[in-house]
């Protein structure tokens, strides 16, 4: 158990490095064209704000996880409450703020002629606002429940009365059905927005191929990278997705078992490696890593 222990921990923190340098370099990027006067664009926006929610997310996880591990005294009941809120609060901002990006990726790249569509990409930045403020309610949702299971998985000094431990089965049932519906219907979302690109993809290179220009245009690439984006997003998110409703099912009042930090580990890498993958899939950003790489370079040569 201890060599595994240290494993985990090892990777925790491997996950917590990695994140934070993308998520750091993501608001740093923007920021700094944003002191300078420059107009951030609306996905420049959601990518900051992303980066700076994941930032917190991954933060709220490390702490989690050492208090939980290592310095079980640090967490009073107080201090329990407060990280798990915070969790949650950065959590929700980190999901919606992906999802909000899918559905600006839809309304910028694809190309439908319906009505109904085109008045939606005229006003693509209200509704992405009204998708965030909307999401508000699911996070009024989820905390609640969230607090109740996390107050009576806190009492285990009541005992094993029958009615005591029914309750706390049910608050538990509930926390993870809510949980379930608050991720879902985002996931949903972006689910959507992957299978409208790609059916506006197939639209477009069809009608490549009838005019006998080809299909390796800039559209198709846009098509592409926004796609690839999107894919990502929701294969890291059914990982972290799996991994928190195993470790909510599987936490046994606040005891340590394998299980449980396993999925723990498993789901980080979805805060960590989404944000290296959004650094990849926009320009701007991967000139800035690679021009950041290369000054690295040069001075570990001058270092020798």
């Amino acid at each position: 158990m201890s060599l595994l222990l240290s494993i985990l921990s090892i990777l925790v923190i491997a996950e917590f490095v990695v994140g934070n340098f993308a998520n750091v370099f993501i608001a740093l990027v923007n920021g700094i064209d944003w002191v300078k006067g420059k107009k951030l664009s609306c996905t420049d926006g959601i990518l900051t704000a992303l980066a700076v929610s994941r930032i917190g997310l991954l933060g709220s996880a490390l702490l989690n996880w050492y208090a939980t591990v290592y310095n079980r005294a640090f967490y009073s009941s107080e201090v329990r409450i407060i990280v798990h809120v915070f969790w949650v609060v950065s959590n929700h901002c980190s999901l919606w703020l992906a999802v909000s990006l899918s559905i600006l990726y839809l309304l910028k790249i694809a190309n439908f002629s319906s009505v109904f569509f085109l008045h939606l990409k005229w006003k693509a930045k209200r509704v992405v606002l009204m998708i965030l403020m909307g999401s508000l309610v699911f996070l009024a949702c989820h905390l609640p429940v969230m607090m109740l299971d996390l107050k009576m998985r806190m009492n285990d000094n009541e005992g094993n009365i029958t009615w005591v431990t029914n309750l706390r089965h049910i608050a538990r049932l509930t926390n993870m059905t809510v949980f379930m519906i608050v991720h879902i219907i985002p996931f949903t979302m972006s689910l959507m927005a992957l299978l409208l690109l790609l059916f506006s993809m197939w639209k477009h290179l069809k009608k490549m191929q009838l005019s006998g220009n080809g299909s390796q245009d800039v559209s198709m690439k846009v098509h592409v990278r926004a796609m690839q984006t999107v894919i990502s997003f929701l294969s890291l998110f059914i990982v972290f997705f799996l991994a928190e409703i195993t470790t909510i099912w599987n936490s046994n009042s606040w005891k340590i078992n394998s299980v449980h930090m396993i999925f723990q580990v498993v789901g980080l890498l979805y805060s960590s490696c989404h944000s290296l993958i959004l650094i990849w899939g926009n320009k701007k950003l991967r000139q800035g890593i690679v021009l950041l790489l290369l000054q690295l370079r040069c001075w570990l040569k001058e270092r020798k």
